[in-house]
């Protein structure tokens, strides 16, 4: 359990009004100039390394790592791009953090640059999050007038500059390639790689392209020491996590816990039980709607990390727990997630392009009771040609939701069947 003194996201409790004075109050921007000052590059990326920070927008690929891969040369400029394209069903904490802690974001920001040499930022913001745009504005003006971005900031004699970039709603701008070609000004398709964007990122130059929540960890990390962060977590997943917690509970909510917290803890303590109780449970999706889901057996057991969640079989992701409990159509919502996936494709690969429409028919075709049994194998067959033939993942998120379907609930499919 995450105690009060040692949470990253306080505001998210409080809810005071997301100004600076009331950012400094919680700890932001205290002692920013001489912490710049007394680290390198290199001692930035040490500490985020120590610290087991792996990214929060749903890959879980250790931060410092990603950072290392920047060349140290600076014959070209430094991009660093935050990305806040939240549009994943069940997700929102992304959403929550830029509305109640959008300081702590910015000042991640500062010393995320520092450590990859880069002199620009670019927030990548979803364009429906008008509200939350207009917030996280006001709190670059209010950084840019106190001195900490622009000309020489923070008195450090360097140049940073962060602006924000609003998109146009489309989910395959979530994907880190297909950002940077959508903040180019051209179509948001997913590029080939390599080249990786460490070395040919936003216009062709070398860049970093982070989660919202991962930028705002940063300043804490290196505030309050790299080992205190590390020990919130478990082996290899230091730190805190946002999740958000939806579908079939007392309390849908957004919460900070320790990595590692217990699936059942965090939905009986935070979201007030399963309705119905916890014995209604049916399944639970741990980490937004391109994850596996767990049945209720396995949700006892589970524990909320990168890791562990991987050994049973599902992902962490963003951190997106939908429940679902015995009165849930669990095939429907499933069926709803495949359509989800078959509209928001990109249409550039052919697995992806052809196989997320095919997979969302056959799943059609079960939900009304019309597909023989033999489909249900085809449909299997089918995920396993779009998973891992695609450039970008949005081919690997449409199969999975229907490939745990299949592993933990076959026999509701083969009920739905006609012969």
């Amino acid at each position: 359990m995450l105690k009060k003194s040692d949470r990253i996201f306080p505001n998210l409790v409080s809810k005071l009004p997301p100004t600076l004075n009331n950012a400094t109050k919680n700890g932001d921007w205290v002692g920013l100039d001489s912490l710049l000052a007394s680290h390198s590059r290199q001692q930035i990326i040490e500490k985020v390394k120590l610290a087991c920070l792996r990214g929060r927008g749903g890959a879980g690929f250790p931060t410092a790592l990603k950072w290392s891969f920047i060349p140290t040369d600076d014959s070209k400029p430094h991009y660093l791009i935050i990305n806040a394209d939240e549009s994943e069903p069940g997700t929102c904490k992304d959403r929550a953090i830029i509305t109640w802690e959008p300081h702590k974001i910015i000042e991640g920001a500062i010393f995320a640059a520092k450590a990859i040499g880069a002199q620009v930022g670019y927030i990548y913001i979803r364009g429906e999050f008008y509200h939350e745009s207009f917030l996280l504005q006001k709190a670059i003006d209010e950084a840019y007038y106190a001195g900490f971005l622009g000309n020489s900031a923070c008195k450090n004699g360097k140049n940073f500059n962060l602006y924000l970039h609003c998109g146009a709603g489309a989910y395959i701008c979530g994907e880190e390639t297909a950002l940077l070609e959508s903040l180019e000004g051209k179509r948001g398709l997913p590029r080939l790689k390599p080249p990786f964007p460490a070395t040919q990122g936003l216009y062709g130059c070398p860049t970093v392209i982070n989660n919202i929540e991962s930028i705002a960890n940063i300043s804490s990390i290196i505030k309050r020491g790299p080992e205190w962060f590390a020990s919130l977590g478990v082996k290899d997943n230091g730190g805190s996590k946002v999740f958000c917690i939806s579908g079939m509970v007392h309390n849908p909510c957004v919460v900070e816990e320790c990595m590692g917290v217990s699936m059942k803890y965090l939905i009986q303590e935070y979201a007030k039980d399963v309705i119905g109780g916890w014995n209604n449970l049916k399944a639970v999706i741990p980490g937004g709607s391109s994850c596996p889901l767990l049945p209720a057996a396995l949700a006892q057991e589970a524990k909320m990390d990168f890791d562990s969640l991987k050994t049973l079989g599902s992902a962490l992701g963003t951190g997106g727990v939908i429940v679902m409990n015995k009165e849930v159509d669990i095939v429907f919502a499933i069926a709803r997630l495949s359509r989800f996936y078959m509209e928001e494709s990109c249409g550039q690969c052919s697995p992806c392009r052809e196989g997320t429409g095919w997979m969302y028919r056959i799943m059609q075709k079960i939900t009304l009771g019309q597909a023989k049994r033999c489909e249900i194998d085809e449909l299997l067959e089918i995920t396993h040609q779009v998973e891992g033939n695609t450039i970008c993942a949005l081919g690997d998120a449409s199969a999975w939701p229907i490939q745990g379907l299949i592993k933990h609930f076959r026999e509701e499919l083969e009920a739905r069947c006609v012969e």
